[in-house]
């Protein structure tokens, strides 16, 4: 199945309304960029999505109206697919990634972020 930006698209935002609004509270919303995006330490890795957080307000001091987003990015997607790949199901897969480190922010916790960096660890000692 050939996935186009305008499906993904549809396809991103149509998951995005099945969550509750009560997990989304305190985000701005959700970005879909047609854009790939590469991990800026490890180059060969795409990211599919991000939390954006401008952090707590004491750290930025009045970037309040920045606001905290998701954001998905269409062409990483396509970059790592591959025959058989399961669009929506790494789309929602991406999306509640995202959410969860949204929620974790939320929670004063950070356990999601120690998993990606233990996959970073991992991913780099394989490839020595």
């Amino acid at each position: 199945m050939r996935m186009t930006f305008e499906r993904f698209l549809e396809t991103a935002y149509r998951l995005w309304d099945q969550i509750p609004e009560h997990f989304k509270r305190g985000l701005q919303g959700m970005h879909v960029l047609e854009r790939a995006k590469r991990d800026p330490d490890e180059p060969e890795l795409f990211r599919l999505g991000e939390y954006l957080s401008p952090g707590y307000p004491t750290v930025l001091g009045g970037f309040e109206g920045l606001g905290r987003h998701i954001a998905l990015y269409y062409g990483s997607f396509r970059a790592v697919a591959y025959p058989g790949f399961d669009w929506e199901g790494e789309i929602w897969e991406t999306l509640l990634h995202e959410l969860r480190h949204h929620l974790e922010f939320l929670a004063g916790r950070d356990d999601l972020v120690e998993e990606d960096l233990e996959y970073l660890r991992q991913y780099r000692q394989g490839k020595r």
